[in-house]
């Protein structure tokens, strides 16, 4: 597969891949021995070892050698993911530019966050925006961004499958997919827990235990919770229009997230398997903290305190969410095939609240008075979330390979938007100025995958899938006067649908038990978008059709050096029509639309190498060049009372008060330029069942921009943070005692933005602490 080389970045993703091509075939001639005698010596002998161990992956909904798939998919395992969230970082945001060409960020808090893959993603934070990465927790794909925000723990692994997956999972995706697997019930009583303490008075202890209950059923209990206490002070001494009590010291900033999860596992026959979950969460904690005029025109360098706000409204931006659901899955095995159902139902409510202008307004003063009030919260009164699927599949070892099934989906929500005037004290109060909106979406998918061993080297694989999406909107209540009159004149039921057929070709070819060189075509699909949030504004519905995406692939992946050094890299390149975006429209609403299309190419590796014993390395490395190809799209830019507080680098129009900037060739918002990361391990045995270690990790981020036009402000350059982590691992391994530093140099980074009050927002602080951590 030839991909595209009119840059320098894809003439460097083209040489990269010939020369690890060149490399790995040189090594396949070498003598080399057995892997798998490799790994069988190191069990025997209980010595330390310098051979990996094979990484197994359902990128294709059956087990199978990480090696063996002709798919992207980028791993992490448990363990890593409980070092990165030590510190009580959200244990989704955590995996941001730890897997290549992943990245994720949030400006709504704990509850919200947007994932980002080779560059597609959606910066809307309206409560209803879909994204076009699909995440999927223990085989079940969380649709609503709230539901996305489910923390993961007791955690097996995480698969990031890179690129668009239309013919397996879910709902269709044009990006890509996070899937996390948590650790299941089994037959032998084991269990673990992992606790630490740090700055801040920052607590986490993740952990699960079970067992058998007797001779077909077993349990799992498992368990997640994460405190900080407030540590920013809110230093503003003026009055406020909506009650709010300041100067207050230690006003925000902490939360508390309690999680359980409960599984039931029922083996009556080696025919037939039933897994049934159910998991809580009661979350409670700080929105954004948006810090105005953070940032200065003409530099995107942030430097003002981050344990410091001057809020005059919104109550220390308290948000709080409740959620519930579970499954059950069941499988039947009969006639070299299995038949597979998955029910799943989820439920969320709460509510999150913020001071929007990052700071009081009589600081800010425009013609001599107090200026930019802003203040919201959405509320998501309820929501059901229904999955159903099917799948039989083929259980041999035959050449031909085969499954098929079918997909339902069914969300419903009652969200609520309440703007500045509703929380004002009287006389100034308007209890109208809110809306109420019910959303629902439903979606069926029939689909279905051969895989036909052709040669004892070769490998074919096609997939297709048929998907019907439908959505609607109604506007139940309007944001009306203080007296009760109406204003609003837009629409207030909206309904969208499509039905778009998907698919993917692959090949595999194993060069050697070492080398193996694929490649993949593959479409994606995703439906219409329905924005209703600005009927708050007394602005009408907006909405985009549907994008889809071809997406071309190639790659090697290679077990290297007596199976010491595993080092997968694939190049890629992809076109979305009619690409989804987000911006705002001349009064400032935040709006959807479609330009004609988007375009980016790159390159990912992921590096795991134990280069000697008690040394082991894992690095990863993405390069994109993205780019929006549309000369009729504008959007408007960082603007406040008329005046342009910001630096435009594109060509500008002016209608009415506002600017708009044109976009076309502009790189997509919160794509990194490149992303490298980092991370080593060194023990020091001390006796055959202890060791001292050092660990440390980092991640460095290229050139981001947060918003659709080109600006010297709104974008980050060279973003880096790392931790490190020393201790001691006695009884095999059995626990653990560890010093750690999460952001150990303290780096303030720039993460997200609001425009028009050059307002900031930042990663989180240094945290040190100590963790504990013990496996029976």
């Amino acid at each position: 597969m030839a991909l595209p080389c009119k840059h320098a970045l894809a003439r460097a993703c083209a040489s990269l891949l010939l020369a690890s091509v060149a490399f790995a075939a040189s090594a396949a001639d070498s003598t080399q021995p057995d892997i798998a005698d490799a790994q069988t010596q190191r069990d025997s002998s209980g010595t330390a070892t310098t051979a990996l161990e094979a990484v197994t992956v359902t990128a294709e909904r059956r087990e199978e050698n990480l090696q063996e798939v002709p798919v992207s998919v980028g791993v992490v395992q448990g363990d890593a993911m409980r070092d990165y969230t030590a510190g009580g970082d959200d244990t989704l945001l955590a995996l941001s530019g730890r897997v290549p060409s992943l990245y994720a960020e949030t400006t709504t808090g704990r509850i919200f966050p947007r994932f980002y893959i080779r560059g597609l993603g959606n910066i809307d934070f309206y409560l209803g925006a879909s994204q076009p990465v699909s995440i999927i927790q223990d085989d079940v794909v969380l649709e609503h961004v709230v539901l996305k925000s489910n923390p993961v723990y007791d955690l097996d692994q995480v698969e990031v499958l890179r690129g668009p997956q239309g013919s397996l999972f879910g709902r269709n995706t044009t990006a890509g997919i996070v899937k996390f697997d948590s650790i299941k019930p089994s037959r032998e009583y084991a269990g673990r827990a992992q606790a630490s303490y740090g700055s801040y008075g920052t607590f986490s202890f993740d952990g699960g235990f079970g067992g058998p209950i007797n001779d077909t059923a077993s349990f799992r209990v498992s368990t997640l919770y994460q405190h900080r206490d407030d540590w920013v002070s809110n230093v503003y001494a003026g009055p406020s229009a909506d009650g709010t009590v300041a100067p207050k010291k230690d006003a925000m900033g902490g939360y508390d997230d309690r999680n359980v999860r409960v599984q039931l596992l029922l083996e009556p026959s080696d025919d037939f398997s039933l897994l049934a979950s159910a998991h809580a969460r009661d979350y409670d904690g700080t929105s954004t903290l948006f810090l105005r005029n953070a940032i200065v025109k003409g530099s995107n360098k942030v430097d003002v305190p981050r344990d410091e706000v001057a809020y005059d409204e919104a109550n220390d931006n308290p948000q709080a969410y409740k959620t519930y659901g579970g499954s059950v899955k069941a499988t039947y095995r009969f006639d070299g095939m299995s038949l597979t159902s998955i029910s799943a139902y989820e439920t969320t409510s709460g509510y999150s609240r913020g001071d929007t202008d990052g700071g009081a307004a009589v600081n800010y003063p425009f013609n001599g008075a107090p200026n930019g009030y802003g203040q919201s919260m959405g509320r998501v009164r309820d929501l059901d979330q229904y999955t159903q699927e099917f799948r039989l599949a083929s259980e041999n070892d035959d050449a031909l390979q085969w499954q098929t099934g079918a997909f339902w989906f069914s969300g419903r929500d009652t969200t609520d938007f309440y703007q500045r005037a509703w929380f004002l004290t009287l006389p100034a109060n308007n209890p109208n100025n809110w809306v109420r909106l019910r959303n629902s979406n439903t979606s069926w998918a029939v689909f279905g995958q051969l895989s036909y061993q052709a040669t004892d080297a070769l490998t074919l694989t096609a997939g297709v899938r048929e998907t019907d999406d439908s959505k609607r909107t109604r506007l139940i209540k309007t944001a009306d006067t203080a007296a009760g009159v109406v204003t609003y004149t837009g629409r207030r039921d909206v309904t969208m649908s499509d039905r778009t057929p998907s698919w993917d070709l692959s090949a595999m070819y194993t060069v050697s038990p070492e080398v193996g060189l694929y490649a993949r075509v593959a479409s994606g699909f995703r439906g219409p978008t329905i924005q209703g949030r600005s009927a708050v504004f007394n602005a009408d519905f907006t909405t985009a059709d549907s994008e889809t995406i071809l997406s071309w692939e190639a790659g090697i992946k290679t077990s290297l050096d007596d199976n010491r050094l595993r080092l997968n890299v694939a190049g890629f390149a992809y076109t979305v029509d009619d690409i989804q975006l987000n911006g705002n429209d001349a009064n400032g609403n935040g709006v959807l639309f479609n330009a004609d299309k988007a375009k980016a190419h790159g390159l990912e590796a992921d590096l795991d190498w134990r280069p000697i014993p008690n040394l082991s390395i894992t690095a990863g490395l993405s390069l994109l060049k993205s780019e929006i190809k549309d000369k009729r799209v504008y959007a408007q830019v960082c603007a406040l009372n008329g005046v342009v507080v910001c630096t435009v680098n594109d060509p500008t129009i002016r209608i009415g008060n506002n600017t708009f900037a044109q976009i076309d060739g502009n790189p997509l918002p919160n794509a990194p330029k490149y992303n490298v990361s980092l991370a080593a391990r060194y023990d020091i045995p001390v006796s055959d069942s202890g060791t001292f270690f050092v660990a440390t990790d980092w991640n460095k981020q290229g050139r981001t921009s947060f918003v659709l036009y080109d600006s010297v402000e709104f974008n980050s350059n060279g973003n880096f943070e790392g931790g490190v982590k020393l201790g001691y691992s006695g009884g095999y391994g059995a626990y653990e005692v560890a010093l750690f530093g999460r952001n150990i140099t303290n780096e303030k980074n720039l993460k997200g933005v609001i425009e028009n009050y050059m307002a900031a927002v930042y990663n989180e602080p240094r945290i040190v602490g100590v963790s504990l951590n013990y496996n029976w």
